[in-house]
């Protein structure tokens, strides 16, 4: 498998703990319920650091017979194939894969995947028809910034790279759309959606 990424260059809030040897007490408990609804509210640093707590929540458990991936139940959810799918798609790049629930009254996304310490929250879009990914990304605001868009028919690419475009345009907060075509993971930011050449390099990394 070939890991294309297109480039990926917004900042990313990485903390340091140091061992200072003081003596603190535990957070309270939270529940993860209350977790998830407060990730509509941090930005920045707090934001990451919030993901970090989510999937360190006691809730989470490693999902029997596959590795990195975890869940807190689910398995009956009518969207669960698609989101075991895409969950073991990214586990084959590297990543560990938290599916996160949906608790009644919030709106969250579909995961948190995690590799080599940083943090990022996305939004699945299973794609099946010729020209629906642009309403799906758009679909995805307001949920996170980070959409996974998994290509489950043949789409032409220039619609595609028009569609990632648009959303891009109509979300400022935007900052990355992962794309898993066959067995390649295509990372796409605003830096190189608003760059040079913009639509032929993506047609030219879509078909490699």
């Amino acid at each position: 498998m070939t890991d294309d990424i297109l480039t990926e260059s917004y900042p990313l809030y990485e903390e340091e703990e140091a061992g200072l040897g003081l003596m603190v007490a535990e957070p309270p408990y939270r529940e993860l319920s209350s977790l998830l609804e407060d990730l509509l509210s941090v930005k920045g640093s707090s934001f990451v650091s919030l993901l970090k707590e989510i999937t360190s929540h006691n809730e989470f458990k490693p999902l029997d017979g596959e590795n990195g991936i975890f869940i807190t139940g689910g398995e009956k959810a009518e969207d669960y194939a698609n989101l075991l799918s895409a969950a073991r798609k990214a586990v084959g790049y590297g990543y560990r894969v938290f599916i996160l629930p949906n608790p009644k009254n919030i709106r969250t996304a579909d995961f948190i995947f995690e590799r080599k310490g940083v943090y990022k929250m996305f939004d699945l879009k299973t794609i099946m028809g010729k020209s629906s990914a642009e309403n799906r990304l758009l679909e995805s605001i307001g949920q996170t910034n980070h959409v996974l868009l998994n290509m489950a028919t043949d789409y032409e690419p220039r619609l595609l790279a028009k569609d990632v475009k648009t959303y891009f345009e109509a979300n400022k907060n935007a900052r990355e759309v992962l794309i898993i075509k066959g067995n390649k993971f295509l990372s796409v930011s605003r830096q190189f959606v608003e760059g040079k050449d913009y639509f032929k390099m993506f047609i030219k990394r879509y078909l490699k």
